[in-house]
């Protein structure tokens, strides 16, 4: 009789823990099926980024009743142009972009809603050992990158700063941005200018190394920011702001934590990238004060990118930053 009562209670208890197990696995379903999904394309997946994809790992977007499907556009031209298709909802390139578009007459033109890069994510690469100046640039050949893209201008501009005029430097814009590292491990040019994992890994690998930062040299701008059609933007601002409340618990995460905790959360985003380099390429960024203090963007530092584009006669007057700036989080 005692053997029977068990195996009932037994038989109970496993009927209601399948029960249970349902129950959680249809509420994970259901909520995973209420989260909006938002196509974002990024110019580059580099950890440069970091805030971003410690807000998707963390899952502050999914709190924020988001699913994010991000996808690799290399070069940010083709991002707006992915944007402006309608393929993606949202891109996350240089704001340039969106200059180019406006002044193009586009009519539901690109709208920038959110920042969070505040100055150039570059490293020069270079082979010698010894220590670095900007002169030594001097007379060399240096992959840069598209012409009139960010990594270009914001490299033109360091070599102002630095006293340098750009005809004394043999600057390689033919080399697309994917394909720098390979192009410089081939033997084309005496210096590379490449984001992070990259540089990083050249280094490691013992093909260069990283001699300076060009953001440090070509000081704050608005680097790297998220976009979003007119229309858009104007019949789903509720989702840009939950998207915007995701991104800046991302911000905060990296400003309070080092850069061991950083690199592994981000690892997953990294596969092919050890935790000791993820925390070498955080700290480098972290140093060089590389990230807004949340998402907005002020008109200053958009102004400085103007400047950038005027000087390189890229556009002809000031385009109009309340009309293409559209801050959803407040300074």
């Amino acid at each position: 009789m005692k053997k029977r009562l068990i195996e009932i209670l037994i038989g109970i208890l496993v009927i209601v823990m399948v029960l249970i197990g349902y129950h959680l696995w249809n509420n994970r379903q259901k909520t995973e099926a209420d989260l909006v999904e938002i196509k974002l394309s990024e110019v580059t997946h580099s950890a440069f980024y970091a805030p971003l994809y410690v807000a998707m790992e963390n899952g502050y977007f999914k709190d924020e009743g988001i699913a994010i499907d991000l996808i690799l556009t290399s070069g940010a031209d083709k991002v707006a142009a992915a944007v402006l298709s309608g393929d993606v909802q949202i891109g996350f390139a240089g704001p340039e972009s969106a200059i180019y578009v406006y002044n193009g007459g586009e009519e539901d033109y690109l709208v920038t809603f959110a920042g969070l890069t505040k100055r150039d994510g570059q490293f020069i690469v270079g082979k010698d050992e010894q220590e670095f100046n900007w002169n030594d640039l001097k007379g060399k050949e240096v992959l840069v990158g598209r012409k009139g893209g960010m990594p270009a201008l914001n490299f033109l501009n360091a070599l102002k700063n630095a006293g340098i005029d750009p005809a004394e430097v043999n600057l390689n814009y033919s080399v697309e941005f994917a394909a720098l590292s390979g192009s410089y491990i081939a033997g084309i040019g005496d210096y590379v200018n490449l984001f992070e994992p990259n540089a990083t890994k050249l280094e490691s690998e013992g093909y260069g190394k990283v001699v300076a930062s060009v953001g440090e040299k070509s000081g704050s701008v608005p680097y790297t920011a998220f976009y979003t059609q007119l229309s858009y933007f104007n019949e789903h601002k509720d989702i840009l702001e939950k998207f915007t409340r995701a991104l800046e618990k991302g911000i905060i995460y990296v400003k309070d934590h080092n850069e061991e905790e950083i690199a592994k959360v981000i690892a997953p985003q990294f596969p092919d990238s050890s935790v000791n380099n993820l925390k070498t390429i955080v700290k480098r960024y972290k140093d060089y004060d590389s990230w807004l203090p949340n998402g907005f963007i002020s008109e200053e530092i958009f102004r400085n990118l103007e400047d950038i584009m005027l000087d390189n006669d890229l556009i002809k007057e000031y385009v109009p930053y309340d009309t293409l700036v559209r801050n959803i989080s407040h300074e």
